[in-house]
């Protein structure tokens, strides 16, 4: 009995390091030289598994489709259309500065106020301007009645020449009678009719009457010149008149200054104007933001040769999301935007990496845009070249 128990002990034990042991090393099979594996015995193929799964193995099929479909779709489509992000919204900016010296008596506007073309921005203190319209008012008229004297005395002048004239016109007669006179006592004297003493008083009033002649003469002569002076004096009074007249307007045009309007319609911006500054000739009072905006995009130079003037363009404004605004390009720079920088770039010098420059392109917008849109906002136009 006892033996029969060691050796079922025995039997018990030899089975558990049976179960224990390690597994035995699968053989490796070495494929004969020349001849392939075969991989149907290896795992599982292709056509296994499409056959297992039909259904996932279309799903995938019309997935590549559909993915090559919308891949020729898009590169069709965008090919048709040149896009940039390097764009924003542009406007001619109109700083507004005093042209005279003078305190601020009024500022009718504030910030951000949208303004009327003519309405009333700054108003500066008129009264030295006034003051000074009068006194230029005043020297116009002493210039004119200058001018008025001088006319008076130029018709005087010209009644003196004619009075003077008619002396001549009476000394010539009187001489010229004198000297018939003396020829006539001449030839009495030499047929012994007359006498010595009637040839010789003949002879001197023959002289007397030249005399006389020639003094009216001189006085006629010295008439002439002296209306020619009179002249002379009324253009440089008529100089003066204009000086005068020059100066009035302006002392208008300095008075009118005092009052700045605005010349177009548009935004304030950057107000720096207060009631009780001095305002100084060239100091931006204020900036106005026309109402008349479009868009500068910067495009590249190897995308310039598609685009043509008069192309459509679709406007997207990233201050507004969603929402697309129809445009036009306008025009396109003679130049990339490097050329007109301030410090443009000098290829020749240095070392040279060829970059590729922007050309910037302006884009109207059809119709006034119904949102606010103002210089600096970024957008991203997209041009439909084809």
């Amino acid at each position: 009995m006892a033996l029969r128990d060691d050796q079922d002990q025995r039997d018990r034990t030899a089975g558990l390091r049976e179960d224990h042991a390690p597994p035995a090393p699968r053989e490796r099979v070495v494929p004969s030289p020349g001849v392939a594996p075969d991989h149907h015995q290896a795992e599982p193929t292709r056509r296994s598994v499409l056959r297992r799964h039909p259904f996932i193995a279309a799903a995938v099929a019309l997935l590549l489709l559909a993915a090559l479909g919308y891949g020729v779709v898009w590169w069709l489509n965008a090919r048709n259309y040149v896009s940039t992000d390097d764009a924003f919204i542009d406007a001619r900016l109109v700083q507004v500065s005093s042209q005279v010296t003078g305190t601020i008596v009024a500022v009718p506007v504030t910030d951000n106020q949208s303004v009327e073309k003519g309405a009333l921005l700054v108003r500066i203190d008129p009264r030295d301007y006034q003051a000074a319209l009068k006194q230029a008012q005043a020297q116009l008229e002493q210039a004119k009645a200058s001018v008025a004297n001088f006319e008076a005395q130029i018709a005087a002048q010209q009644a003196n020449i004619e009075a003077a004239q008619t002396t001549v016109t009476q000394a010539q007669a009187a001489l010229a009678f004198a000297q018939q006179q003396y020829e006539r006592a001449q030839r009495l004297l030499r047929t012994g009719a007359g006498t010595q003493q009637q040839e010789q008083q003949a002879r001197s009033d023959q002289i007397q009457r030249q005399a006389a002649l020639n003094a009216a003469q001189a006085s006629l002569t010295a008439a002439q010149k002296q209306l020619g002076v009179l002249r002379a004096q009324e253009q440089s009074a008529q100089a003066q008149v204009h000086a005068a007249e020059a100066a009035v307007n302006t002392a208008q045009i300095n008075l009118g200054r005092t009052t700045i309007n605005a010349p177009v319609a548009a935004r304030v911006a950057n107000l720096t104007a207060a009631v009780g500054m001095l305002a100084q000739p060239g100091a931006t009072l204020m900036t106005l933001v026309p109402r008349d905006v479009w868009v500068t995009a910067n495009f590249k130079e190897t995308e310039i040769g598609a685009i043509k003037i008069g192309d459509p363009v679709d406007i997207e404004v990233d201050a507004y999301p969603g929402k697309t605004f129809k445009g036009h390009v306008a025009s396109i720079q003679a130049g990339s935007g490097t050329a007109f920088s301030l410090l443009p770039a000098q290829n020749a010098t240095g070392n040279y990496v060829k970059i590729v420059q922007r050309v910037p392109v302006k884009i109207a917008f059809d119709n006034p845009p119904d949102v606010y849109l103002g210089p600096g906002m970024s957008v991203v136009p997209t041009v439909k070249v084809r």
